[in-house]
C-alpha cells in the first residue's frame, strides 16, 4: 500500500491535477503506476502530517485524474 503525503483526503482531492506526492512501501517492487488505479492511506506516525485516510487514486500519464 501507498502512503500518501497529505493531511487529509480532502487536501488529495485539492491536488487532482497534479503529480501524486507518495511513500513507496513495498518490498516486492514498486506499487506506483503511471496510469491505472492506485490505493493507499495516510499514516500520520510515518508521515507525521495531518490524519489518517484511505484513499483510491486514478492516475492518468502520472497526474492524479480521481480520488475516492
Amino acid at each position: 500500500m501507498l502512503i500518501f503525503k497529505y493531511k487529509s483526503k480532502k487536501e488529495l482531492k485539492e491536488n487532482i491535477g497534479k503529480p501524486l506526492v507518495y511513500i513507496e512501501t513495498s518490498l516486492f517492487g514498486e506499487e506506483y503506476k503511471l496510469n491505472g488505479l492506485l490505493v493507499g492511506a495516510n499514516r500520520p506516525h510515518i508521515t507525521h502530517i495531518g490524519r489518517e485516510f484511505f484513499a483510491s487514486v486514478l492516475m492518468k500519464d502520472g497526474i492524479i485524474m480521481q480520488v475516492k
